[in-house]
C-alpha cells in the first residue's frame, strides 16, 4: 500500500518542519489539495505556495484540483508527478487528459461520493489514477463513508477485467482501520493527514497506515 500525505492538514505556520517530519519516512507522495471556493465550499492555496512546498520536498507531488475549470490551471501544476481533476468539473474530460498528459504527467480523475464510478468508464483507458472520494472534498478530518468501499472493488474488478493499468487511490477519513478496509477492497494509494500530521508517532501512524505493526 502506498501512502500519500496530504499537506491539507499541516500546521502551515512551520510547513517546513511539517514535511521534515515525514521526509524520511518513505511516504510515496504529498497531496496538494487546490481548492477553488467555487467547485468546493473551501479555498486552500494556490500555485505559487505549491511551488514553495515542492521547493522544500523531495517527496513526489500529486496535486488534487477541486476547482470548477482544472484546465485553466494544469499548466501552472506543471511540477507535479501526478495531476488529478474531478469528472465533476465544468471542463471537457478529455480535454483536461490530454492536456496533462502533454506535460509528460500522469493523469488522474476523482469522483465525489454521489458520482457513480459507471459514468468514468469510458476514459479509463487514458487515465493513470482513478481518485475514489470516501468524504465530500473540501474539508479534513470527515469521517470515512463506508458505503464507497463498492467503487474500489467495481474498479478493480474492471481493471483486471480488461487488462488496464491505473491505481486506484482513496481518499476521506482514512486511519489505519479504514487503509486495510481499502487495501483489502482493491486500492493501491490512500491519502491521509489528519492521521499522519496530527499524531504524536508519525513514524508508527503511516507503519501502521501500510499494514505494519508500527
Amino acid at each position: 500500500m502506498k501512502i500519500s500525505a496530504s499537506v491539507l492538514s499541516c500546521d502551515f505556520s512551520d510547513i517546513s518542519k511539517e514535511i521534515d517530519k515525514i521526509s524520511n519516512l518513505n511516504v510515496d507522495f504529498l497531496h496538494l489539495d487546490v481548492m477553488d471556493g467555487h467547485f468546493v465550499p473551501n479555498i486552500s492555496f494556490g500555485a505559487h505556495i505549491s511551488k514553495c512546498i515542492k521547493k522544500i520536498s523531495k517527496i513526489p507531488i500529486e496535486t488534487h484540483l477541486m476547482v470548477s475549470n482544472p484546465i485553466k490551471f494544469i499548466e501552472q501544476f506543471g511540477f507535479s508527478s501526478t495531476i488529478i481533476f474531478h469528472f465533476e468539473s465544468d471542463d471537457n474530460i478529455e480535454d483536461a487528459i490530454e492536456l496533462i498528459k502533454s506535460l509528460s504527467i500522469k493523469a488522474g480523475i476523482s469522483i465525489k461520493p454521489k458520482t457513480s464510478v459507471e459514468k468514468i468508464l469510458h476514459c479509463l483507458e487514458n487515465i493513470d489514477l482513478v481518485l475514489i472520494m470516501t468524504v465530500e472534498p473540501g474539508f479534513g478530518g470527515q469521517k470515512f463513508m463506508e458505503n464507497q468501499v463498492q467503487k474500489i472493488k467495481f474498479l478493480k474488478n474492471f481493471k483486471e477485467k480488461n487488462n488496464l493499468n491505473f491505481d486506484i487511490e482513496v481518499d476521506g477519513g482514512i486511519n489505519d482501520i479504514t487503509a486495510r478496509t481499502c487495501e483489502n477492497s482493491g486500492a493501491d494509494i490512500t491519502v491521509a493527514g489528519t492521521y499522519i500530521f496530527s499524531s504524536e508517532n508519525i513514524e508508527k501512524s503511516i507503519n501502521l497506515l501500510r499494514g505494519k505493526n508500527g
